[in-house]
């Protein structure tokens, strides 16, 4: 989202490679696809390494219980079973320290009350195998020798990894067998023949078993199923079935690049006489895209190569074979490379790119005891940004503070974009401080460096003409302020339902009168708030009932009608947590359905857990819809396209997949607690 194809030319690059790598995880089809406990492949292994979770100064919390299963037959698949593998030691031991140094600052009462049933027998079982691990540790030590989790992580159930197929007839067993044998070398235990047909939930609607239809091959060696079933225990299930390429970039951008004939990769061509693009036959090999504008070119490498996806080892040799055919475009240019004049071309260049792309903080505001605004200076950021988009926002682990042998980094956080100035590059982004790394925005220094990715997601829909209804709730009251201004200046009537848990969580108050025609306060506790507009009003109720008061008249100081009649309503957008959309959701149906227009546009902007946010990589915040009317289920990239239709999203299932790491997130709260008052409640760097 941050830079473009001619953004690039604009800043004076002179050519884009293409290696942006896998693209879209294959969704395998079976019953309850995305309850709590499943995962994609590219969704786990990033959080382990990108993240860090896997290191034992890092605050980021990554989950995992035993027993686990990997679906999949690649090299992802291999590489996942030994990390799960590997991993969950390391993840019991570091609870097993932190929350021991927590129920001594806080007591262990306090600790396991921030948890609910089901999360204190996680959390204990995490306190137990912890301790075996620590044990073990020390034996090896007094022994001197290395210490051996193999058998403990098989105790607790292990990692297995279930294969439609043979191993023998496995993409890992034809490109490198290799890591099977250490994988097997390392405790894995395999299922062979096994299509996976239905994850069953416990009471918790957490994964619990997963039932697998035996497969047979025939004398001709073809698969086919079988009528008999396997159950398997399963905690955690992580889906390695392969990626589509990444083209990403044609789909935003349609027209840039020709596509293959099968719609999946970049059509490659050679460069010709005169530079000029000659289509690569199948039997050849090209680098150069379709792109071709003012002697400008764009190669392609690795996963986004025909001949060259598939794993890490391709992807390299791609740039050693197609390195030969770019510098063909140069070769004057590499002739005077010991020109001074080049040497200026480039520091100016480099200066340049700083200066539009590298985020520092400019203000931290504290706008309520738990809500913070950041502005940045993020010049191109800020200029890409449209309404209802957002960012992701990460401080450098270089640059983070080490207290206690913990640094203070950041996960990435997903952030809407609160305001933008786009002449002065500032950007401001609204935090709600949570467990973990929200809470380390307000120890953000004026001048630090910060990693601004975006702006990504679907701008929200503008319309022209129309009554909207904003419904916002908390935090999500940041998100409306720049499409509600954005509605009001395209010529719509703009009536605001501005939801708080309490009266001091309101903030900018401002900004919310600014975009809107009128704006009805809510708030579930406290003393209710006044309106400072004449047209506004305001009740100590919570948001579905607010609605319901204004569309009879009873916020009317003379019982008379209200500014806006309901039932000539267009558009509904809401956005809050998943319990205020899904109450929204439902009153249109039941509570509200007698003072509303029955034909209208119902949108919820969906707080899916997120991760990579690029865009259908990582498939951490994909979100099921089921169809009102067929019931036909399907799934959304939420970091695509967060504005999504109401009625169409599963909410229960939201709220439980938002849970995913709760065991971890919550004691990372008492540990960065403790970590606070060893420093009297601030840091520096």
């Amino acid at each position: 989202g941050t830079i473009e194809i001619d953004d690039a030319w604009r800043l004076g690059i002179d050519h884009i490679a293409v290696a942006t790598g896998a693209g879209k995880p294959t969704i395998v089809k079976m019953k309850n696809n995305l309850i709590r406990g499943i995962r994609k492949a590219s969704d786990f292994l990033m959080a382990l390494q990108l993240t860090g979770a896997a290191k034992k100064d890092s605050l980021a919390n990554l989950m995992l219980q035993l027993p686990a299963i990997v679906i999949g037959g690649g090299l992802t698949a291999i590489d996942t079973t030994t990390e799960a593998f590997a991993y969950y030691p390391i993840q019991v031991e570091k609870f097993l320290d932190r929350y021991e140094i927590a129920a001594k600052d806080f007591g262990d009462e306090r600790v396991f009350s921030m948890y609910d049933e089901e999360e204190k027998e996680i959390a204990r079982t995490f306190i137990e195998h912890g301790k075996e691990i620590r044990a073990e540790r020390k034996r090896a030590a007094e022994a001197g020798e290395e210490p051996n989790f193999v058998p403990f992580v098989r105790k607790w159930g292990g990692v297995t990894l279930c294969y439609r197929k043979t191993i023998s007839d496995s993409p890992a067993y034809r490109l490198n067998h290799e890591e099977i044998i250490k994988s097997l070398e390392e405790g894995i235990y395999y299922w062979e023949k096994m299509s996976p047909i239905e994850a069953v939930p416990n009471e918790h609607g957490a994964v619990k078993e997963m039932i697998f239809r035996k497969q047979d091959k025939t004398p001709e060696g073809k698969y086919i199923e079988l009528d008999e079933t396997i159950t398997l225990p399963a905690k955690t299930v992580v889906v390695a079935a392969g990626t589509s390429p990444n083209v990403i970039y044609e789909r935003e951008h349609p027209g840039t690049f020709v596509l293959d004939e099968w719609k999946q990769f970049f059509q490659t061509y050679k460069l010709g006489e005169n530079n000029t693009l000659v289509k690569a036959e199948k039997n050849e090999t090209g680098f150069f895209t379709s792109y071709s504008q003012d002697g400008k070119f764009i190669t392609v490498y690795g996963d986004n190569h025909p001949r060259y996806a598939g794993n890490v080892v391709k992807a390299m040799a791609s740039a050693k074979d197609g390195y030969k055919e770019l510098i063909k475009l140069f070769k004057d240019d590499i002739k005077e490379s010991q020109d001074p004049a080049l040497e200026t071309k480039y520091k100016s260049l480099v200066k340049t790119l700083d200066s539009e792309f590298l985020a520092t903080v400019k203000e931290v505001n504290i706008l309520t005891p738990t809500i913070i605004e950041i502005v940045l200076k993020a010049p191109q950021q800020a200029k890409k940004f449209h309404p209802g988009q957002f960012y992701r926002l990460q401080n450098y682990e270089t640059t983070a503070p080490d207290i206690d042998s913990s640094r203070m980094m950041m996960e990435g956080l997903a952030l809407t974009g609160a305001w933008v100035d786009k002449e002065k590059g500032l950007l401001s982004l609204i935090i709600l401080e949570m467990w973990g790394s929200s809470r380390l925005c307000r120890h953000l220094k004026i001048g630090e460096k910060v990693v601004v990715m975006g702006p990504t997601g679907t701008p929200t829909e503008i319309p022209t003409g129309e009554t909207v209804l904003l419904a916002g709730g908390g935090l999500g009251n940041a998100v409306l302020f720049s499409v509600a201004k954005a509605l009001k200046d395209n010529g719509n009537n703009v009536v605001y339902f501005a939801g708080y848990r309490n009266t001091a969580d309101m903030f900018k108050q401002d900004e919310v009168e600014e975009g809107t025609h009128q704006v009805i306060w809510s708030n579930d506790f406290g003393e209710t708030i006044k309106p400072r507009r004449p047209q506004d009003r305001a009740i100590t109720a919570n948001i579905v009932q607010a609605m319901i008061a204004y569309a009879e008249g009873r916020l009317e100081p003379d019982g008379g009608k209200p500014m806006y009649d309901l039932k000539k309503m267009n558009r509904i957008i809401a956005i809050g947590s998943d319990r205020m959309m899904k109450a929204v959701q439902e009153a249109r149906y039941s509570l509200l359905k007698e003072h509303i227009n029955p034909v209208h546009t119902a949108i919820a902007s969906i707080n899916s857990p997120m991760q990579c946010m690029m865009k259908e990589v990582c498939a951490q915040c994909l979100q099921r819809h089921v169809d009102p009317v067929t019931g036909k289920e399907s799934f959304v990239f939420t970091c695509y396209n967060q504005d999504q239709h109401m009625d169409e999203v599963d909410f229960n299932n939201l709220n439980t997949r938002l849970k995913n790491n709760s065991v971890l997130e919550k004691l990372t709260k008492f540990w960065m607690d403790h970590l606070f008052k060893e420093v009297n409640g601030e840091f520096t760097v």
